[in-house]
């Protein structure tokens, strides 16, 4: 298995997940090692239908109220999320 630093990150919305508590669920309810439980639970996406810019601008909300700045917010969603497996190759408008 990979140790890279994005093998710790949700692919969806970028939390870092350490524990297994952290991580979604297959349709089988076995581990998810892609996704985490905020995303992804018995083998479907949470949010189901969110378009990569919507998922963005949530983001920068949650990570806002957690403390970030709002300009640090959006430049960690707007910077990070393209990236990730379930938004590849997706670019977010403007």
């Amino acid at each position: 298995m990979e140790t890279s630093a994005k093998n710790n990150i949700c692919q969806s919305c970028g939390m870092p997940m350490h524990h297994l508590s952290d991580f979604g669920t297959n349709k089988d309810d076995t581990i998810n090692m892609d996704y985490c439980h905020f995303c992804f639970l018995k083998g479907k996406f949470i949010d189901h239908g969110i378009s990569l810019e919507q998922k963005i601008e949530k983001n920068i909300g949650i990570a806002h109220e957690a403390g970030m700045t709002l300009e640090e917010a959006i430049l960690l969603a707007r910077e990070t999320l393209p990236t990730l497996k379930r938004w590849k190759g997706l670019k977010p408008m403007a």
